[in-house]
């Protein structure tokens, strides 16, 4: 593909921030926020796919009507950094395999443009399927395509051979495909050992603008943000928890999120006598949750699995100490300053390996021995706001440089 003529760039992706849901996609808001002064123009293409159960006649009815609404109904808003957002809803029927989705992604998106493409030099995508798929279908034959893969469920998105081939003809088809961590990069590399020469690493960008009103004294306020999901291990942080506040009723846990999980967690709160310490907030909007971080002493989290760990970086950010589990992403982040930030602890099916590292913990914390200084110093350097922009502007922009 030919280099980029201007510094216009469009952003496709199937998640990003609403009012039903201000946590999923907030990672893609930020590297909007972080990539959107340097660009000329910037447009996010926010498909976003609205499931619902429908039959296939149902299916054809509903995305026509919705095909005939959509270039009157929809318009380009302002988003962050300057940029433009197009929100416009991907009607989905339930179940719909992840390679008939890119393909419906592809045709949603083109029923939006009236058939013309994009109208970007550069495109780039967030997840493989569907927005990486419908963001190269719809790409100028001269633009350049770039993917960033995010999804911790890609083994099962690949599980499906269909997808399996539409994946790799979107690896051979964009001008660079980017991953996260490094766990999707050994799937990638295992499953595509032919497309190894077009998968590279960008990180998300980290806002380290704004400080916490005043450092923290004691870890007496824990924090989780995040989905109340069965990967996440909620009921073993609660569990965990209430360990610890046996020994100090001081301690509260706020919760953020919600998920198939909220009621077992609500449930398991009530059963342990716990009303009073432990507070389930809900889904919130990332602005809203870092504001908890700056009020919060300690971010925990028990993760079975992570592919980077976003929240982790803007609890540093935040000023709070670290207490998480070792689940693939924190321990890559933390390398090389894990005891300045707090304290990592083993992936295990029980409620000690978090009580006795938050123990731990505290006793370091108290004897002065973290150094949350280093630690932001270090992670704005490998994922603040103007270092995650560069990355992407090298990529993007290279003969403007």
């Amino acid at each position: 593909m030919n280099q980029a003529a201007s510094r216009d760039v469009a952003v496709v992706t199937p998640w990003y921030p609403t009012r039903e849901l201000p946590f999923r996609g907030s990672f893609v808001k930020a590297m909007v926020a972080a990539t959107a002064p340097g660009c000329d123009n910037l447009t996010v293409y926010h498909c976003d796919p609205w499931v619902a159960p429908m039959d296939e006649a149902a299916t054809k009815a509903v995305e026509a009507a919705n095909a005939k609404l959509m270039t009157g109904a929809v318009h380009r808003v302002p988003t962050v950094g300057g940029a433009g957002l197009v929100q416009f809803p991907v009607t989905t029927p339930r179940g719909q395999s992840w390679a008939t989705q890119a393909l419906n992604h592809e045709r949603q998106l083109r029923n939006l443009l009236d058939g013309k493409p994009i109208p970007a030099d550069v495109v780039h995508a967030h997840v493989g399927l569907p927005s990486g798929w419908a963001a190269l279908k719809n790409a100028r034959p001269d633009a350049k395509v770039f993917v960033t893969e995010h999804a911790s469920y890609l083994e099962s998105v690949l599980e499906d051979p269909e997808a399996v081939e539409r994946y790799d003809e979107l690896l051979e088809g964009v001008t660079r495909f980017l991953v996260v961590g490094d766990t999707i990069t050994e799937i990638l590399k295992d499953r595509f050992p032919h497309r190894v020469d077009k998968i590279g690493r960008i990180p998300n960008p980290i806002s380290f603008s704004e400080p916490r009103p005043e450092p923290v004294k004691d870890l007496t306020k824990w924090l989780y943000v995040g989905s109340l999901t069965e990967r996440k291990r909620v009921p073993l942080l609660v569990e965990a928890f209430a360990q610890c506040h046996a020994e100090d009723p001081s301690l509260t846990l706020t919760l953020t999120g919600d998920g198939e999980s909220r009621r077992p967690v609500a449930e398991l709160v009530a059963e342990l006598g716990l009303e009073d310490a432990v507070t389930l907030v809900g889904s919130i909007p990332h602005e809203q949750a870092l504001e908890l971080m700056r009020e919060h002493d300690l971010l925990v989290h028990a993760s079975r699995y992570e592919t980077f760990g976003m929240t982790v970086v803007e609890a540093a950010a935040a000023g709070l100490p670290l207490l998480v589990t070792r689940c693939g992403g924190p321990e890559k982040i933390l390398a090389g300053i894990e005891d300045a930030a707090g304290e990592l602890v083993p992936v295990e099916e029980n409620p000690e390996s978090i009580s006795d590292g938050y123990r731990r913990l505290r006793v370091r914390f108290l004897a002065g021995e973290l150094d949350l200084q280093r630690t932001q110093a270090k992670l704005d350097a490998d994922y603040g706001y103007e270092a995650v922009a560069r990355a992407h502007y090298r990529l993007w922009f290279p003969d403007s440089l």
